[in-house]
């Protein structure tokens, strides 16, 4: 008899586990000017674990790596705008995968190349935690909405200066039935 975790694993990493590049941070800093060129570096625990040379040319961001020592990878990633209801543009990745074409935010680097979530098949981490890890995410949420201190076995606070009681009723029904559901989900794990 298996127990949990045996049977089928999956290889499926997750969004975490892959190094990526945000245009949305490039357009807040300023980077997504013609000609602009810029380094990209991701580091651990103040060590520098990878790093990308992106030049900006119109409608195009042209990223270069070393993916070994002397292994020089260049290859183009169009760019795509779309309007904003109040004014400005705002800057999307195409991902750069053959007939994917999607529009993206976030690119992340797997097997030596970038490419969208989909792409890469990738998950998010909350998609692969057990219920009872959701159930007491949702918990700590709603407790810090009502400054409570995090976790639900500290006990219930006090009602927050301004808020009102039938508030407090509604988030509090709320806290107890994610805090008895993490509970019940742990149980039948044990």
């Amino acid at each position: 008899m298996g127990g949990y975790g045996s049977g089928r694993k999956t290889e499926i990493k997750t969004t975490e586990d892959t190094l990526s590049i945000d245009i949305r941070r490039w357009q807040r800093d300023g980077f997504l000017v013609n000609g602009t060129s810029f380094t990209c570096k991701w580091s651990k625990r103040g060590k520098v674990i990878g790093s990308i040379s992106v030049k900006i040319e119109p409608e195009l961001a042209k990223i270069s790596y070393y993916s070994a020592p002397k292994d020089k990878q260049t290859y183009p990633i169009k760019l795509q705008t779309t309007h904003c209801h109040y004014g400005g543009e705002r800057y999307w990745f195409t991902c750069p995968t053959s007939g994917c074409n999607k529009r993206a935010a976030l690119l992340y680097l797997n097997n030596h190349y970038f490419a969208c979530r989909h792409c890469h098949k990738l998950a998010y981490p909350s998609q692969r935690e057990p219920d009872w890890d959701r159930a007491a995410r949702q918990v700590d949420k709603l407790r810090e909405k009502l400054e409570w201190e995090p976790g639900f076995l500290n006990g219930n606070g006090e009602k927050p200066k301004g808020m009102h009681w039938a508030t407090l009723d509604r988030l509090q029904a709320k806290h107890n039935f994610y805090a008895n559901l993490s509970l019940i989900k742990i149980t039948d794990y044990l």
